[in-house]
């Protein structure tokens, strides 16, 4: 569908691509990898034909449509949000007077065996089919789907986009992208301003509705979910692999490896040659064979290694001080903005130790929280913070906090304490700042770049609260990787306001949700949440088909006594239950059939970990104990307890559809 041909660009001499080749095929979902400044975002703009590449081409078919979604963006601030959305349509009204010029011209033609009449024919057919194709869907409902999607209220459709921030903004312009059904999408880190509901709504959207694929984007998960193959960027050239990303992890290791082994045996081919070359070169018996030898070293084609993987770094930070049992205790706490409630009730105890997150869509409520935690704006309810409890606070604008005169060494280093000063080069080279890097001053870094600064900074304090707001929107797979296991190591309490699932996968035992005014606990991880979320709204959707439930019970026995009596046609007959339609009755028992899997799948985990639980006891009851054997004992009692949570929750859905 859309080739690309010997790409080639060049920045100050500086090859970013080398003759780069490959095309795009329909129903293709691609994601672009590659470190930062490998020429993800360069080669998504090139291929919207924003950008002109050194040399090369690329070859885009005439009725070929493309949409491309940057990072940033500016759009409309005189329309409301409805407006500027209803314009993704504008292309129909151009196809209509398109339609309205071929029949102008079809009724001023008088040749009617020309071969241009016959084509002026055949556009309007084509043209006609489809304006029909286009008009037969309710444009209306496709814009209310997709902006109720990507986390709008219908409040908000007549609302001026000037009042959105600049996430708000880059959703409405998803929107209109979305809504034109491009043949290829191009996406720059489409999620960086989507909450989780969002981001797997967007993730259906690709994979059931969009056609060709082409994305940039951080959050593992979502690219697992949306696509089929994956091409990396490396020193200039690309690596195609047919597969989704985690399969590539894995088949890149391979070919690293294989890269290595090649680049060693070619070393050691270069050191044998040229050790011969010295050897022999004043000997004139040996004068041929030395410039044979010099000639074959010029031929050589240098292997070139990619750039190392530093993945592997375990980064420790200090140890936090030992605060209370309850670094923070919630009791009723809620806030309002004059008429409008953000959140009230929030009741919740968070005990030392533990790591949880705050999800939910955006505006619903979490930084507002985390700012009545941090004392910055005044709250309702008791919020009590525990003895001794030390915050580490990393807000959204953290980055603007620092010292733009200092280097990025000197601000890691005033904040370093102990063994940890001597692995600061590690650590900044970890986090993308290494070799000259380190010795930029902070004020010409990009905010993605003071932004990883800033975590490194705060992760370096002693301090054992640690809350982090959006902490991932700027960092790649392998940042995340390392940041997301000094997280687990770090031995005090944690609070992550995040989308991103795949980083809150495995770090956090419990889920706070933010939605409709109110927070609810929910123990378990993030992908146990999820479940059970789609569970409750399965359960729901069946329970609001059904004519019984609430409305019947809600009719008191007395009812139709008590009534005045009216004439009897205006009596409402009783009403009989109805029968679920065929597709109907499909659809529930499929959902009771997943429930009862849910429960029998909690059971076996329970019973799996008491099993464990049983055998750690009788070891300790033996004396055959080791130094961890404690700590194991109390991880999977907790482990226990969540499980045993699970079981609760899906044991009452399942009940819920039963009844």
């Amino acid at each position: 569908m859309i080739s690309i041909n010997n790409l080639s660009v060049e920045f100050s001499a500086k090859s970013l691509f080398d003759n780069v080749s490959y095309v795009i095929n329909r129903k293709d979902r691609i994601a672009l990898t590659g470190k930062n400044g490998a020429g993800k975002s360069t080669m998504l703009k090139i291929i919207a034909g924003l950008q002109k590449p050194t040399s090369g081409t690329v070859a885009v078919p005439q009725d070929i449509t493309i949409g491309y979604l940057p990072q940033h963006m500016t759009i409309n601030d005189t329309s409301t949000v409805i407006e500027e959305v209803r314009t993704a349509f504008s292309h129909i009204d151009s196809m209509r007077a398109r339609l309205d010029d071929i029949n102008r011209r079809l009724l001023e033609s008088t040749d009617y065996e020309s071969a241009e009449y016959q084509e002026l024919i055949d556009r309007m057919t084509t043209l006609t089919e489809q304006l029909a194709m286009e008009e037969s869907e309710n444009c209306e409902a496709e814009m209310e789907k997709t902006l109720v999607g990507l986390g709008f209220s219908r409040a908000d459709f007549n609302r001026p986009t000037a009042e959105f921030s600049g996430g708000w903004r880059m959703r409405i312009e998803l929107a209109k992208l979305l809504l034109q059904r491009p043949d290829v999408l191009l996406l720059d880190e489409p999620t960086n301003h989507l909450d989780i509901e969002s981001i797997q709504w967007l993730e259906s959207f690709l994979t059931s509705k969009a056609n060709a694929v082409v994305l940039v984007s951080h959050d593992r998960a979502f690219i697992d979910n949306v696509t089929n193959r994956t091409i990396e960027i490396s020193l200039g050239k690309i690596y195609d692999y047919q597969v989704n990303y985690s399969r590539y992890v894995v088949l890149r290791q391979e070919r690293l490896e294989q890269q290595m082994r090649a680049y060693q045996n070619q070393q050691k081919q270069i050191q044998d040659t040229e050790d011969f070359i010295e050897r022999f070169r004043y000997k004139a018996t040996k004068s041929v064979q030395v410039q044979s030898r010099i000639k074959q070293l010029a031929k050589i084609e240098r292997i070139e290694v990619d750039e190392v993987d530093t993945s592997h770094l375990n980064l420790r930070f200090p140890d936090a001080p030992r605060s209370g049992d309850y670094p923070i205790i919630a009791d009723g706490v809620g806030k309002t903005y004059g008429d409008h409630n953000v959140f009230s009730g929030a009741t919740f105890t968070i005990k030392r130790g533990e790591k949880v997150a705050f999800v939910g869509k955006n505006g619903e409520g979490k930084s507002t929280l985390v700012k009545c935690i941090m004392g910055e704006i005044p709250f309702d309810g008791l919020l009590k913070i525990g003895h001794n409890v030390k915050i580490g606070y990393f807000a959204q604008n953290q980055a603007q906090l620092l010292d733009g005169e200092l280097t990025v060494f000197d601000t890691i280093d005033r904040v370093a304490v102990g063994d940890i000063r001597t692995k600061i080069r590690d650590i900044l080279g970890a986090f993308m700042f290494g070799g000259e890097a380190s010795d930029k001053k902070v004020k010409v870094l990009s905010g993605g770049e003071k932004t990883r600064l800033a975590m490194i900074r705060l992760l370096l304090e002693p301090v054992n609260l640690l809350i982090l707001d959006e902490p991932t929107n700027h960092l790649d797979m392998k940042t995340k990787d390392i940041l997301k296991q000094a997280i687990k190591d770090f031995n005090g309490t944690v609070i992550v306001v995040s989308h991103d699932r795949e980083f809150l996968d495995g770090l956090v035992e419990k889920v706070y949700e933010f939605g409709g005014g109110k927070v609810k606990e929910c123990l378990g991880g993030i992908y146990e949440f999820l479940e059970n979320k789609k569970l409750a709204s399965l359960a729901e959707l069946e329970l609001s088909k059904s004519p019984t439930g609430a409305d019947k019970k809600d009719v008191k026995p007395q009812a139709k006594a008590d009534a005045p009596k009216v004439a009897p046609k205006a009596e409402a007959a009783p009403v009989p239950d109805r029968k679920l339609s065929y597709a109907e009755q499909r659809e529930r028992e499929k959902t009771i059939k997943r429930a009862k899997k849910k429960v029998a799948d909690a059971e076996e985990q329970i019973a799996a970990i008491e099993a464990e639980i049983a055998e750690i006891e009788g070891k300790i009851a033996s004396g055959d104990v080791t130094p961890d054997i404690y700590n194991l004992h109390a991880a999977r009692t907790k482990a226990l307890e969540n499980a045993m949570s699970v079981w609760e929750l899906a044991s009452m859905e399942l009940d819920e559809l039963n009844s």
